[in-house]
């Protein structure tokens, strides 16, 4: 089993942090390899979404089927891929918390890779945190800007 651990401290208050990135509809807005998110259920606290990527290199539109738990209480997020795709599994926690300057948000992700996928686990391992690196940094710098203004984060 792989895992990765990726984290990023974000100069804004905790409610627009989490609320921000967990608000799945706007994602495409606040990620920039997402082109869309379509929530298919909410129920007992567990939303299931089909999230779409922009195409990759060669032309090629990967899309797949998520479940996503998050606990405001904790400020934490447990989700899981329902569709695999090129993983045996894939399952992330997204942890926030309170530090002086902001909040630390945390990523981890725990997951294997089918032994016919086009790459492996090293090579996942790679990629996903050379992306994580890029997506926290686009995210970072999206809420502090409003933050910045005194935005609250809710969608106009």
């Amino acid at each position: 089993m792989a895992h990765t651990d990726n984290e990023v401290l974000i100069a804004a208050p905790m409610d627009l942090v989490w609320r921000r990135t967990n608000d799945l509809a706007d994602w495409p807005s606040l990620f920039t390899e997402y082109a869309a998110v379509e929530i298919l259920s909410e129920q007992d606290g567990v939303v299931r979404f089909r999230l779409t990527m922009h195409p990759d290199e060669e032309g090629r539109v990967w899309s797949w089927v998520s479940e996503r738990r998050p606990d405001e209480a904790t400020r934490t997020v447990t989700a899981r891929r329902v569709e695999p795709g090129p993983f045996l599994h894939m399952d992330i926690r997204w942890s926030y918390r309170e530090v002086d300057g902001g909040v630390l948000m945390r990523w981890e992700q725990d997951f294997a890779m089918r032994p016919d996928a086009p790459v492996d686990d090293v090579g996942m391992t790679e990629r996903i945190n050379r992306n994580t690196g890029v997506q926290m940094d686009v995210i970072k710098k999206k809420i502090e800007a409003l933050a910045a203004v005194g935005a609250d984060g809710s969608a106009a």
